[in-house]
């Protein structure tokens, strides 16, 4: 794994916004294609099995976390159990998730998994492509995202409810809506019928969900979390919905995107070389980092060193509950630490997504960077 410094395209600007990549660069720059990083096969191979391996560990201990009831342990109301249960016992489908993990000396660690709402899948399935396919076409990625995506839809069709599939995400949020929109067109690729409502428009008849024009909701994709929706008067109509539709990502995530199933799986799984060692009780480690275990964008975040406050970020999470990992620092390029995003597409490894930033702890503000097995040509390049 290296990281190679290249030049920009001429106009990248303009070639990303043709792909419907309008949120490139904010008060920071998000996509970064002056710098890449390099795999060898052999890397791409360990990173593509440590994914199925994660993916499966982490279905194993869903069934466990079910089987025991440790639903406190996530924050989890208890009204909403026997809708994820439900949601687990007929295996509502998912479609997919994003394993963060630190690539260091030849290991691979399982940070967290952002298994209900990870974004970045635009920029690694489609954005960074694009950007290989112009500097040398000879090259390629660890990146099938595109495809896979389209084939479990296709998979998917004769699974789901008759009657269109829905997407949804928050308005004016124009990450989210990319990525809910690249999804969709996927999904219409696939053969769907599909329709776009955001959250904040769907409707409750006293029976079932609607849209804006009053049509029944039976299939819904959301770009938006389970723990956010549990807390809402709202979000306790899906227990009363007559159609029982299909939410996607389905209920049962909610146990594997909360970061309560490092512990999980540390407990199941002890001395595992992908998994860190993870506790919900303080103490037991001397370096760690503590997470809350529904956090997002790096909020909320201490790392401790030899008993030393490393870095600390601020936030707004923290009251549902922490747990503490053991530190395993990002490997360091020239002041830049990179996370792989791993992901998984209809149960099977699908490609990566890099993002880095300048400190240890990946937030908001991280770069999203391209990747290629192999280095570039010389003569590659536009």
């Amino acid at each position: 794994m290296q990281r190679i410094i290249t030049e920009p395209r001429n106009g990248w600007q303009a070639e990303v916004e043709k792909l419907g990549f309008g949120f490139h660069s904010t008060e920071v720059p998000y996509w970064d294609e002056s710098v890449y990083y390099s795999f060898s096969m052999e890397e791409v191979l360990q990173l593509e099995r440590a994914t199925g391996e994660l993916w499966t560990m982490c279905l194993d201990a869903v069934q466990h976390v079910i089987d025991e009831r440790r639903y406190k342990e996530f924050a989890i109301p208890e009204w909403i159990v026997p809708y994820l249960e439900h949601s687990w016992n007929e295996d509502h489908p998912a479609i997919y998730g994003r394993f963060d993990l630190c690539f260091r000396n030849g290991q691979v660690k399982l940070l967290e998994f952002n298994a209900d709402t990870p974004t970045s899948l635009y920029e690694a399935g489609i954005v960074q492509w694009f950007w290989l396919k112009d500097k040398d076409d000879t090259k390629d990625q660890f990146n099938s995202i595109h495809e896979k995506l389209i084939d479990y839809w296709k998979y998917l069709k004769a699974y789901l409810r008759p009657g269109p599939v829905h997407f949804t995400c928050l308005k004016e949020t124009l990450e989210d809506l990319t990525n809910t929109e690249y999804l969709r067109d996927c999904a219409i690729q696939a053969g769907h019928e599909t329709k776009l409502v955001f959250i904040d428009d769907i409707g409750w008849d006293g029976q079932q969900f609607v849209d804006m024009e009053g049509g029944p909701i039976r299939n819904l994709f959301k770009l938006y979390p389970w723990e956010w929706l549990v807390t809402e008067d709202f979000g306790r109509n899906i227990g009363q919905d007559v159609h029982r539709a299909f939410w996607i990502e389905p209920a049962w995530k909610m146990i594997l995107s909360n970061k309560a199933i490092l512990a999980v799986l540390w407990e199941l799984y002890p001395d595992h070389p992908l998994l860190l060692p993870a506790y919900f009780e303080p103490g037991k480690l001397r370096n760690f980092v503590k997470k809350p275990i529904l956090g997002r964008e790096g909020a909320n975040i201490n790392i401790v060193r030899e008993g030393q406050l490393l870095q600390h970020t601020e936030g707004h999470y923290g009251k549902e509950g922490y747990i503490f990992q053991e530190l395993f620092e990002l490997p360091e390029f020239d002041g830049h630490y990179p996370v792989i995003g791993s992901w998984v597409i209809g149960q099977e490894p699908a490609g990566m997504g890099i993002r880095e930033a300048e400190s240890l702890v990946t937030d908001n503000k991280s770069r999203f960077v391209p990747h290629v097995i192999g280095p570039l040509s010389p003569q590659g390049g536009t």
